[in-house]
């Protein structure tokens, strides 16, 4: 194309007309015959088609700019040099061109100022008057026809807006003036001249996509396809394979409205084209692939159509004909042998179309619910939420006219009170289902009005009834799934497919997700910091799913979360390397390691991370620089932003403790375990493993480890330390209700943690395998075979562990302050471990 443009030698508007237009002829002929011809498939069509326009618009800026700038010179902001950005949208913007297409452009320059010239004038009579001028190159029709129809209607107030607009106009519009429909036209922009596409892709880009997941979207892309619809009825469009029922807009609604909820959030659906959004969408898992395949043989069997329809009279057309002989051409010309044929293939598609688009799209004929009296009504709601089988309907009721009676429900906006007022009574009804609907609907309530601020929020509920019913479940389940839900409302997202959020976790997967979302907010460190968490909550938030719905056991839930914290650790620290100034090594030797809960793998949804950090790094400014790189990362882990907080840390078991350095060596690490360290910090030791960074270090400290904990001890010295430490921590928690405490209590948690850990510093220097960092109930079973405490208590006490830990999970889930149940539930496991207490210590 552009060789043959080269070879007329344009040098003039005239010239520049004659050669767009013949160029125009020679391509349209080429796709004709190919795609009739079997020779082109669709993406070929539209690529070459999309190409004639750019290579277009290329040769006629490059003929009238200067001629322009010859006679007002160029125009200039700031001292630089302006250059007209033209933005194709639409299918030009997608590169997805049909053969008789217009081209919808925009016309947008960075800033206002003035040519510089004998004839000065503003930015704004420049690009205008450039505009102009290109219109007419490509669209006035002459001798040899017209290169394309072009159509400005989606410029910024329309018809009645200025032809060109500048970067802070176009933000302003945006702001003030966007409609949701714009939103939806400015998902394919592209710009196609210009330098500063990037400078105006950062203006498009939040005006489309939304840093929140918003299920808003599915309302108004459903408010303009009915507004469509009426004007398909109106005008008798039923056969138009665009715009009528099962047509391509349908199509395209179906990706966008995808693309408009999420891509805010993942930058990945942020791609133009329609056949890619379907795939991505299926490969995504948020369309059934058997959805997405019908869909793109729907849209390749239409644009096909579509473009035969258009071959026949070189026109913009989308209906079909009504002659015969017409109808015989375009049957043959797809493949069948007659219109019949064709025709019974077309409706399929556009039934299968419709089909779809209903699932995604439609509430309509929802019924009026029948408990919206229950909610809307005042004085009848007690008798009925005694039917439904509530316990305590008085309160109830009264709940639900607080709700009503509020200033959070009464200032709502009317759009969002509707959303609430239709979800309210399936709410109610969804609670009545379980075994304590008073609680499970105060919690549902509590969630409602904490979340009715963000439209989005609602509208996902309202959107999803299977995502209510979810929700309802959990919350009856736990009322700390509640709190977390209304600490971090984003992750109710999760709960719309449920083959996602009960799948195990991919824990390759999840990071390479993670760090791609990280790469696309580089040098913003304040969403990444969001994003590590958003990414993280929403994990738990699974994981806390699958362990409500008794698809986990409690050391197999601790084993996940533990793993989650590693890699967050791991991504973190990685981050905080790369942003760290001054750095002396392209990557840290440097090393997380984890104590207490997290060393042990027995992690809880809510619990601290006990950690700390070694190098081994013989640079000068080795010390410096990892004690500001142990800071950054502490801070990036506990900072509270507005997605709330990574982790809570305990950097205390360092050397020295809270007075230590945060950073110590290898090697000051071993010296201090060796000559300063209590039996207690040797005690913690057996649950300490590297959780994340440099692998080498990791190794060096688990070496030391190994060795610390096979020393050679004085076995009545260390009975007396650790027994003395036992009653340390018996007084720090007294305990003086008349229930059991779990873990603090003689014969809970405790004792059972303690025995093991004297039994590995006691005996490990002639059995070196006690060292492993395997639990307590494997280092249990392994003192049995190794002849240091009974086969059956050793079992017992696992018994007891394992049933502890039990009891503790289900308590924490429904927000006890206290793991304290009454000492009869767990007899049998307090006798058990004061047996082997008494066994491995005496009486003490």
């Amino acid at each position: 194309m552009q060789a043959l443009l080269k070879s007329h030698n344009a040098g003039d508007e005239s010239a520049l007309r004659t050669a767009l237009r013949r160029l125009r002829q020679r391509v349209m002929l080429r796709v004709l015959a190919r795609d009739l011809g079997g020779l082109a498939g669709l993406g070929e069509v539209c690529d070459t088609m999309s190409a004639l326009a750019e290579v277009s618009l290329a040769a006629a800026l490059e003929v009238l700019e200067p001629a322009l700038e010859a006679e007002l010179g160029a125009p200039v902001a700031g001292g630089r040099r302006q250059k007209l950005i033209v933005v194709g949208m639409g299918k030009l913007g997608g590169g997805e061109l049909n053969v008789s297409s217009d081209i919808d452009l925009v016309f947008v320059y960075p800033e206002e100022g003035e040519t510089r010239g004998r004839r000065s004038v503003g930015n704004h009579e420049f690009f205008d008057r450039l505009g102009r001028k290109l219109i007419a190159a490509l669209d006035e029709a002459a001798d040899e026809g017209r290169v394309f129809r072009v159509d400005m209607r989606l410029r910024p107030w329309g018809e009645d807006g200025p032809l060109a607009t500048s970067f802070d106009a176009l933000e302003r519009y945006f702001v003030a003036q966007g409609r949701e429909w714009e939103r939806c036209a400015w998902i394919k922009a592209r710009s196609l001249s210009g330098d500063q596409a990037d400078a105006l892709a950062a203006i498009v880009r939040p005006f489309v996509f939304r840093k929140y997941l918003d299920y808003g979207a599915f309302a108004a892309v459903r408010e303009l396809h009915a507004q469509i619809r009426a004007e398909v009825a109106r005008r008798e469009l039923s056969d138009h394979v665009k715009l009528g029922p099962g047509g391509i807009r349908e199509i395209e609604f179906i990706a966008q409205v995808f693309q408009l909820i999420r891509g805010g959030r993942d930058a990945s659906l942020q791609l133009r084209p329609t056949l890619g959004v379907l795939a991505l969408l299926a490969q995504k898992g948020l369309l059934p692939p058997q959805t997405a395949t019908e869909l793109t043989d729907a849209y390749v069997f239409l644009r096909r159509l579509e473009h035969r329809l258009q071959y026949l009279e070189d026109a913009q057309t989308h209906r079909l004909p009504s002659g015969d002989e017409d109808r015989q051409l375009i049957a043959r010309s797809m493949g069948f042998g007659s219109w019949p044929a064709l025709d019974a293939a077309l409706e399929s598609h556009r039934a299968r179309v419709s089909r779809h688009f209903e699932d995604v799209f439609s509430t309509e004929g929802t019924p009026r619910h029948a408990l919206a009296p229950l909610w809307r009504e005042r004085g009848r709601a007690e008798g009925r939420l005694a039917e439904l089988g509530f316990r305590n309907p008085s309160d109830t009721a009264a709940r639900l006219e607080a709700i009503r009676a509020g200033g959070r429900y009464s200032n709502l906006p009317q759009a969002s009170r509707e959303r609430f007022d239709a979800l309210a009574p399936r709410i109610i009804e969804e609670a009545s289902r379980h075994k304590n609907p008073d609680a499970t609907l105060a919690r549902c309530m509590d969630l409602i009005e904490t979340v009715s601020r963000r439209a989005a929020y609602l509208a996902l509920l309202d959107e999803h009834p299977q995502a209510l019913a979810r929700l309802a479940a959990l919350m009856s389940a736990s009322s700390w799934a509640a709190e977390y839900l209304n600490r971090h409302p984003i992750v109710l997202d999760e709960l719309l497919d449920a083959r996602m959020l009960l799948a195990p976790p991919d824990w390759d997967g999840f990071a390479r997700d993670l760090r791609r979302q990280l790469a696309q907010f580089a040098g913003d460190a304040e969403r990444q910091m969001d994003a590590l968490r958003e990414a993280h909550h929403g994990q738990v938030f699974r994981l806390l799913a699958q362990d409500l719905l008794g698809t986990l056991t409690v050391e197999r839930l601790a084993d996940h979360l533990s793993d989650l914290a590693d890699l967050i650790l791991q991504i973190t620290l990685g981050l905080c390397w790369t942003q760290l100034r001054g750095r002396h090594a392209e990557e840290p030797r440097f090393a997380i390691i984890g104590y207490g809960k997290l060393g042990g793998k027995e992690l809880g949804y809510a619990s601290d991370l006990d950690i700390i950090f070694l190098h081994d790094d013989q640079h000068e400014q080795a010390p410096e620089v990892y004690a500001r790189l142990a800071q950054r990362l502490n801070h990036w882990l506990t900072a509270r932003t507005g997605a709330g907080v990574l982790f809570e840390t305990d950097l205390r078991l360092r050397p020295d403790g809270a007075s230590g350095l945060m950073v110590s060596s290898i090697e000051a690490f071993r010296r201090y375990q060796r000559e300063s360290a209590w039996v207690w910090e040797h005690q913690a030791l057996t649950r300490a493993r590297f959780c994340a960074g440099d692998a080498t270090v990791g190794a060096a400290f688990e070496a030391e480890r190994r060795a610390i904990l096979q020393m050679k001890r004085d076995e009545t010295k260390l009975r007396q330390e650790v027994l003395a430490m036992r009653q340390n921590l018996l007084d720090g928690h007294p305990n003086r209700s008349d229930l059991f405490d779990l873990k603090h209590d003689r014969g809970g948690m405790i004792d059972i943690e303690f025995i093991v850990q004297y039994l590995v510093l006691a005996h490990a220097h002639r059995h070196t395998e006690l060292v492993a960092n395997t639990g307590n109930i494997a280092l249990l079973k392994l003192a049995a075979e190794l002849g240091l405490i009974p086969a059956d208590a050793a079992e017992n006490v696992a018994s007891a562990y394992r049933e502890f830990r039990r009891h503790q999970h289900g308590l924490r889930l429904n927000g006890a302050k206290y793991a304290r149940v009454p000492p009869t539930e767990v007899k049998n496991e307090i006798v058990a471990t004061l047996a082997l207490w008494r066994k491995v210590f005496g009486n003490h």
